[in-house]
């Protein structure tokens, strides 16, 4: 714990403030040269008590010093060492907070074989036939599922407004929207492009899949303001045309015509 600033005074030793050097060679004895930086000072431990910090040059710690403290008895004035111990500091590296598995996963982490759960409450989802908002029991649950199966809806649970707008949101923001640089530089969006292909539902507002085999976006959502190069209607301008090939030129000579020469 470190000493409050109005003892400073009354506590601090010169012989052990002082000595740097001591210290030094004290942590030099276990520790290789290589690792050992530049000397950071020193703080007051209590009376007679000094820790001497150095900077930590080993790879892996970055932020951490070693520690070396010093003391000295009373009426000695011979300098001895407690303890060399490597600390971290407030800039070391150290273990980001903890984050469930499941918020770790993202778009392209699942290989064949995988199974990622969604959970009865997932905000995302609603039941097909409604968008209450009322909790569920587990009965409740069994109906529900029970109903959709009896009426053919095929789907148990759909996408609620919130999940809705939250995939439209991720969509607009990625590659597939406006802003990505491949549809900065295009000459037209896909709203106008004839592979767009629109969806159904609240997203068809804003949203298609590309079906264009030649563009980057083959097979993704798209939004209507995105673009690329490979839009439907693109054309060279009379510049930007290939320059045809020069006229073939015909041999008329004959084997006769050869033998003149």
């Amino acid at each position: 714990m470190p000493v409050p600033t109005t003892l400073v005074r009354k506590l601090t030793d010169a012989a052990t403030a002082d000595a740097v050097d001591q210290a030094r060679a004290a942590l030099l004895e276990d520790v290789p040269a290589e690792d050992v930086g530049d000397y950071l000072g020193h703080e007051l431990d209590g009376l007679r008590v000094v820790t001497h910090r150095f900077a930590c040059t080993r790879r892996g710690y970055v932020g951490w010093h070693w520690a070396v403290t010093l003391t000295r008895a009373s009426r000695q004035k011979r300098v001895t060492v407690d303890e060399v111990v490597l600390l971290p500091g407030d800039e070391a590296i150290v273990a980001p907070a903890w984050v469930p598995y499941r918020e770790r996963i993202k778009s392209g982490d699942l290989s064949p074989g995988d199974l990622l759960p969604v959970s009865d409450d997932d905000p995302r989802l609603v039941p097909t036939y409604s968008f209450g908002d009322d909790p569920l029991d587990a009965d409740a649950k069994a109906q529900i599922r029970t109903v959709a199966k009896d009426l053919g809806l095929g789907r148990v649970r759909t996408l609620s407004p919130e999940g809705r707008d939250l995939a439209a949101e991720r969509w607009y923001d990625g590659d597939g929207g406006p802003d990505s640089p491949i549809a900065k530089s295009a000459p037209d969006h896909c709203s106008s492009c004839g592979f767009l292909v629109r969806l159904a539902g609240p997203l068809s507002e804003l949203f298609g899949v590309c079906a264009n085999a030649d563009a980057n976006d083959d097979g993704r959502v798209v939004s209507f303001d995105h673009g690329c190069g490979a839009h439907s209607e693109v054309r060279l301008s009379k510049r930007q045309q290939p320059v045809p090939p020069a006229p073939p030129v015909i041999d008329t000579m004959t084997a006769d015509d050869l033998e003149l020469f």
